[in-house]
């Protein structure tokens, strides 16, 4: 038996599988706990469908249903014993739900038979009961035992024979684990909307099914990117709706002399937690990573101790943590192994977790920031100059007549999404070479940490319109969406046949989710890499590419050449 297998992420090993150890570091012991607990979830999600035919709906359920697949996302939780409570929740949940159904099938024969054709289950029975497998495992009583449960239901032991059917249950478990974590985040705000949860749980137990033919299994990862984009539209209304539209906003890459917290991650309620209990304490806040675009929100950015942005993307932060004179607090995904050298001064809080590493469950940030007093902090001001965020689709679209003149008058070529997930692999210099070579007539828009490879390059303007416009996060890949809508009605075109090329990177399962939004509303002659998925067999990426054209990356001439003739 392999020690582990998985390929979720771009940079699996040899871009089929990681067998010893994630290259993100995942030892084999956390990959079988994710692995169970997503067979927990399917059993969970498996009773829920059956509850929802019989009108039974359980909020505790959806929500933590989201949680626990973000959870199992990379670079998320790489603690062991996390998972077990997590494993032991679903199945807590599953038998509570179960109980519920029974009294409900007991009552009426009609909504019990009703549920069962909504599995799948052929039986004839009238009374309510649940098909083996994982609506009735039960876990082992230690970690140990858990883990070799979870070995047994690990991907190479799907009994699943068709390689294409496979591939796409797979492809809908990834893109359902970026889904959830997009529902996570819009939660959170207090954006929820039922539609998402009943899908997600669909999904899950639809993976169970050995029924469904190829079409079916198209159409629901299909299905997973029309849900997506609701999820996206539920955290943009949350992110907006408490901290206001982003606005065009100077960030300042240098520091000023004084004590430091660094975040990283995506939350912006985090932020805004951590924001509050620093204020007034002669505390400086610096974003890393994705934070970056958080700068540009109007009731974040009046803090005046919000200073400025440090570092890059996420796969640099062993040097660049190491180098920070403050505490970090890692809020959602892209923690890497913590280094010794920073190991004391780095704190995780929600989903996020590392084995040994201080985790802060309730908000309470005081240990981040008694740890940020006792630390130096930074010993003088520096200047390293600034970058501009807040380009998302409220101030993109408000000068929208002005950008559809510049194309009118021929000063604006080419529009290019450039963006999406960073990562370690040199192919990715790919994405900055693309930026620095795209005609003086083209505009680049952005998101998500891809920019980090450019972000900080003067690329010119045009007219008043900076040729880079960073949308903001991954999270905010809603707007760039918005964006594209918004012109092809001004231009009275399909969004097919706008100057607009979208050019994607891609590291892990938001961006699986984002890119079946994309198939979903039609969008094609997306250029994809630095490599294709693992887990996409070669029959169904022949029909990605021929019903999408889809295309992976070549060389930057190459590409502007094919795209602008």
């Amino acid at each position: 038996m392999l020690d582990m297998f998985c390929y979720q992420c771009e940079q699996t090993a040899k871009g089929e599988g990681c067998t010893k150890v994630g290259v993100c570091g995942k030892q084999p012991e956390v990959a079988a706990m994710q692995d169970l607990l997503v067979y927990s979830l399917k059993g969970l999600s498996q009773v829920a469908v059956q509850a929802r035919e019989m009108g039974i709906k359980d909020p505790e359920v959806n929500v933590f249903t989201c949680q626990a697949s973000f959870s199992t996302l990379t670079n998320v939780n790489f603690d062991p014993e996390r998972f077990v409570e997590y494993v032991n929740k679903a199945v807590q949940l599953r038998e509570g739900l179960k109980e519920k159904i029974k009294q409900s099938a007991a009552r009426d024969e009609t909504l019990w038979t009703k549920a069962k054709r909504a599995i799948g289950l052929k039986d004839e029975s009238t009374q309510a009961h649940f098909p083996e497998g994982p609506a009735t495992f039960q876990p082992a009583g230690t970690l140990e035992g858990m883990i070799e449960q979870g070995r047994e239901h690990s991907i190479p032991n799907d009994p699943e024979t068709n390689e294409d059917i496979k591939s796409l249950k797979q492809s809908l478990v990834y893109g359902i684990k970026g889904l959830a974590a997009y529902a996570d985040h819009a939660q959170i705000l207090g954006q929820e909307d039922e539609e998402v949860y009943e899908f997600i749980q669909k999904g899950l137990a639809a993976t169970l099914r050995f029924d469904l033919s190829l079409d079916d299994w198209v159409n629901l990862v299909l299905e997973c990117g029309r849900i997506n984009l609701r999820a996206m539209e539920l955290l943009d209304a949350g992110n907006t709706g408490k901290y206001g539209h982003p606005v065009p906003t100077s960030v300042p890459l240098g520091h000023k002399k004084g004590k430091a917290v660094l975040i990283s991650g995506h939350d912006l309620r985090d932020l805004e937690l951590l924001l509050q209990q620093t204020e007034g304490k002669d505390i400086y806040v610096y974003t890393h990573g994705e934070m970056l675009p958080t700068h540009g929100y109007p009731e974040l950015k009046k803090y005046p101790h919000f200073y400025g942005h440090y570092g890059s993307a996420w796969q640099n932060q062993k040097k660049e943590f190491a180098e920070f004179p403050g505490p970090i607090l890692m809020t959602t995904n892209c923690l890497q192994k913590p280094q010794e050298s920073y190991k004391e001064n780095i704190f995780t809080t929600g989903l996020v977790g590392w084995p040994a590493i201080y985790h802060i469950a309730d908000k309470d940030f005081t240990p981040v920031i008694d740890k940020a007093l006792e630390m130096e902090g930074f010993t003088e001001d520096e200047d390293k100059g600034s970058v501009m965020v807040g380009f998302a689709r409220n101030a993109v679209l408000g000068v929208a007549d002005k950008v559809v003149e510049a194309v009118q008058n021929k000063n604006i070529r080419h529009f290019f999404l450039v963006g999406g997930c960073d990562g370690a692999k040199p192919e990715r210099g790919y994405y900055e070479e693309f930026a620095e070579k795209a005609p003086q007539d083209t505009v680049i828009l952005t998101l998500a940490c891809g920019k980090f490879r450019f972000f900080d390059k003067n690329l010119g303007t045009i007219g008043d319109l900076p040729r880079l416009l960073d949308v903001g996060q991954c999270n905010d890949a809603y707007s760039a969406v918005q964006i594209a809508v918004a012109l092809s009605k001004a231009f009275e075109v399909d969004v097919n046949d706008l100057p607009l090329s979208m050019i994607l990177s891609w590291y892990e399962q938001k961006a699986c989710a984002i890119l079946f939004t994309l198939l979903y509303l039609g969008i094609k002659d997306i250029r994809l890499g630095p490599s294709l998925p693992a887990f996409v067999s070669s029959n169904v990426l022949d029909v990605l590419v021929k019903n999408f054209d889809i295309k992976p990356i070549s060389t930057p001439e190459e590409d502007l050449k094919a795209i602008l003739g």
